[in-house]
């Protein structure tokens, strides 16, 4: 009769339990990571449900929330759906191939394969300010732009972690969950405008209620579900720079390229609509005079602490 294995010569009933080596400890951290950045995600957008459920219920009952939710999903979802076509049509930009930007097509085709996606559309859009933004409703459907001003100032490796980090977008599907975050805040935004025209013109469901409370709301509400809104979209950014980081190798290229375009955009103005802006990897209106009255709501973190980031990667041995 045998007995039961112990723990001598390091195992414990035949498993192996040897001390992990650093690049498994390393993966198993970057899992950490990750799934702390979902929560936090996660944890934004049921903030957002959380607004829709209780103000609607409040301010125009369960069919008023749910009919103005409705509206928000029917204007956003259309965005989503054609945002590859609008979005370049914005910015002006051009579709190319491989004969039009060889150079360009084959780095976003080498570092697609690595991100194990499918290829992108390339464009190029004509702007002089340095900047690049990625939309489309799905990975088939993605488009990958960049500016004219950007091939000319970054070098390779800085284009590399551009590139990676746009094409990060696209795999972690950033567009579907900002669309999503639109809608809430949109549904909130339009039943609290609804609201406010019932109380001074004296209808709507509000006799039993105070009038003052209920514009109160109406007002306060939709600014703190924009705010949750922006502050996903940051939460977005970071994990596209983490990603980005890793499908170019090394976060290098990506830290640098971002202190260079934060720089370029503070001194050359983009003609683009504000709707669009928040798709760049930069703040392309950063030079606009009053933003800094406005960094509650801002789309981006700020640049320097992306930079932070991404040289912390690097001190962890990257």
């Amino acid at each position: 009769m045998s007995g039961r294995p112990g723990n001598a010569g390091g195992t414990w009933a035949g498993a192996d339990v040897r001390p992990l080596g650093p690049e498994v400890l390393r993966i198993q951290r970057r899992k950490v990571r990750q799934m702390i950045q979902y929560a936090k995600i996660f944890t934004l957008m049921a903030g957002l449900t959380a607004l829709v459920v209780v103000l609607g219920a409040y301010l125009g009952g369960s069919q008023g929330a749910i009919l103005f939710f409705f509206l928000a999903a029917v204007m956003n979802f259309g965005m989503y759906w054609f945002s590859d076509r609008a979005v370049l049509k914005m910015y002006k930009a051009k579709v190319v191939g491989p004969e039009d930007a060889p150079e360009i097509y084959r780095m976003v085709d080498r570092l697609r394969q690595r991100a194990r996606l499918p290829m992108p559309t390339v464009a190029i859009a004509p702007s002089d300010q340095p900047n690049a933004f990625a939309t489309g409703r799905s990975t088939k459907k993605a488009v990958v732009c960049v500016t004219a001003g950007l091939l000319r100032v970054v070098d390779q490796a800085e284009l590399e972690g551009v590139i990676a980090h746009e094409l990060a977008h696209i795999k972690h599907r950033h567009m579907l969950v900002s669309t999503t975050a639109a809608t809430m805040a949109g549904a909130i935004a339009i039943l609290g405008s609804v609201t406010r025209w019932g109380v001074l013109l004296g209808g709507g469901r509000g006799g039993d209620r105070n009038p003052i409370v209920l514009i109160a709301m109406s007002i306060i509400a939709p600014m703190a579900a924009m705010i949750v809104q922006m502050a996903i979209s940051r939460q977005n950014e970071f994990q596209a720079d983490r990603t980005g980081a890793e499908i170019a190798g090394g976060p290098r290229g990506l830290a640098n390229a971002l202190r260079r375009l934060e720089e370029s955009a503070r001194r050359i103005p983009m003609d683009v609509n504000p709707a669009a802006a928040q798709l760049c990897i930069v703040n392309p209106l950063a030079g606009v005079r009053g933003q800094t009255m406005l960094k509650l709501f801002s789309t981006h973190p700020s640049t320097e602490d992306r930079i932070a980031r991404l040289r912390g990667m690097e001190q962890e041995g990257f």
